[in-house]
């Protein structure tokens, strides 16, 4: 254990320690990303006081809620992007973001992501994305793989998926990454520069 910025002994302070271990499944990548979100904010020296984070229902709803030391908003399906635009609205000075999955975001809330990507609303969206509605069942997304069986594909996946990077990039992202949860160092620093961008930034999480 050290002190630096970024050590487990230094994020300590982010997180609620009565909650662990995490409620993902064995295997699930949620919890790696839970990690690089605060390891991001850690290295950048911020105070989560002046940050907002907002989610909405499934697996990824629970990385920051009741995880985070900080003003976390648990909204209903698909819509933390709507509630978190209306969070910075009411304060811009706040520091708001929006951790959701793929089917939160890309499907049911798909048309908050793109309309707040076309407007350049200053938030930062993080979509923890893992090919399947996981909670409920693993159920098919838009983002799930073309061929991939799920609970509502046994024969395999007709539609093909969204590139999300390439859908909110084409709606007027200003800041776009993706990484998985395997690339952590590489993920952290994507993390950084999408919490310190100026307008619309969106980081796709690859997680198992």
């Amino acid at each position: 254990m050290t002190s630096e910025r970024g050590s487990t002994a230094s994020i300590r302070r982010y997180v609620r320690s009565e909650v662990f271990p995490t409620p993902f499944c064995a295997g699930c990548g949620h919890g790696i990303l839970l990690g690089a979100i605060l390891r991001a904010i850690d290295e950048l020296g911020w105070d989560m006081e002046n940050m907002l984070f907002v989610s909405g229902i499934g697996c990824s709803g629970w990385i920051p809620s009741p995880h985070f030391v900080a003003d976390t908003l648990h909204t209903t399906h698909g819509r933390p992007v709507a509630f978190a635009i209306g969070a910075k609205l009411f304060n811009p000075e706040l520091r708001v973001v929006v951790i959701g999955g793929d089917g939160d975001l890309a499907s049911i809330g798909g048309n908050h992501l793109i309309h707040a990507a076309r407007r350049d609303i200053d938030l930062t969206v993080i979509c923890a994305n893992n090919g399947v509605y996981g909670m409920t069942g693993g159920q098919v997304t838009p983002t799930t793989p073309l061929g991939a069986r799920t609970a509502t594909t046994p024969a395999g996946n007709l539609d093909r998926p969204f590139d999300l990077c390439r859908l909110v990039e084409a709606a007027g992202a200003t800041y776009v990454a993706r990484y998985s949860v395997y690339q952590v160092r590489l993920l952290i620093r994507a993390l950084k520069r999408a919490l310190e961008h100026r307008g619309f930034a969106f980081v796709e999480v690859l997680s198992t």
